[in-house]
């Protein structure tokens, strides 16, 4: 694939991006914006499951989600360290994809993948923008205009809310895809997903829509401010 994107959404393991926000996905598909997602590992060491299946459940969600393309890097689950390796292959996608956003987990997180690709795709986001840093591809650089943070564990405060309440129903379908993860199987491991996990995300969305007067929002993470622009109160009469 060498087609621009609007945004490009990234995550550790296949599932994060939908848990963090699937909603906002399926909400941008419909407004004909193009969202790819990249995922850095098959997740081969999850308790339940296997690799073929969550790229069967990857593909279903893909599906309710409108995902216009879907990468996986294959990198080692639970090695997800520091490494000039990794960071130019998260460069390639950047530089393929070009996109406008780019969204990755929030540092702070109980499960350290989560974190690790955060910093992974940190540094890569600012290696693409850098005319010089070279990779395997050698593709033209490409800045980010927009890099923000989405939440999977925990529940932090939020720099901006995206409403999310007409997409929500999207947000649930795309998580049940990974049945896998969220339903205990008959010979399945419990783990905190098997425990009524989609049920907890749905509550968090839920709350963060209260916040700011909506039924549903997720709630996102900027390092940096936030310029408002001239229709920040509204379309002008």
């Amino acid at each position: 694939m060498n087609e621009k994107v609007d945004i490009l959404a990234i995550g550790a393991h296949p599932d994060d991006v939908e848990i963090g926000m699937a909603g906002t996905i399926v909400k941008y598909s419909k407004l004909g914006y193009k969202i790819a997602i990249c995922d850095l590992t098959e997740a081969e060491l999850s308790s339940n499951g296997n690799t073929e299946l969550r790229q069967l459940e990857a593909q279903k969600a893909d599906k309710a989600m409108g995902v216009l393309k879907r990468f996986n890097l294959s990198l080692p689950d639970r090695h997800l360290f520091l490494k000039e390796e990794y960071i130019k292959q998260i460069v390639d996608v950047i530089r393929l994809t070009k996109p406008t956003a780019i969204f990755a987990p929030f540092e702070v997180d109980r499960h350290p993948d989560h974190g690790n690709c955060s910093r992974l795709v940190e540094e890569a986001v600012f290696s693409a923008g850098v005319k010089k840093f070279q990779t395997d591809l050698n593709l033209n650089a490409h800045k980010v205009d927009k890099f923000y943070h989405y939440m999977i564990n925990g529940f932090h405060k939020p720099s901006f809310y995206i409403d999310i309440s007409d997409s929500i129903d999207g947000k649930i379908a795309a998580l049940n895809a990974y049945e896998s993860q969220f339903t205990p199987g008959e010979n399945g491991e419990m783990t905190p997903l098997t425990n009524d996990y989609v049920n907890s995300v749905v509550a968090r969305e839920k709350l963060f829509g209260k916040e700011v007067g909506v039924s549903y929002a997720e709630g996102f993470i900027s390092k940096r401010p936030i310029l408002l622009q001239n229709d920040f109160i509204g379309e002008k009469k």
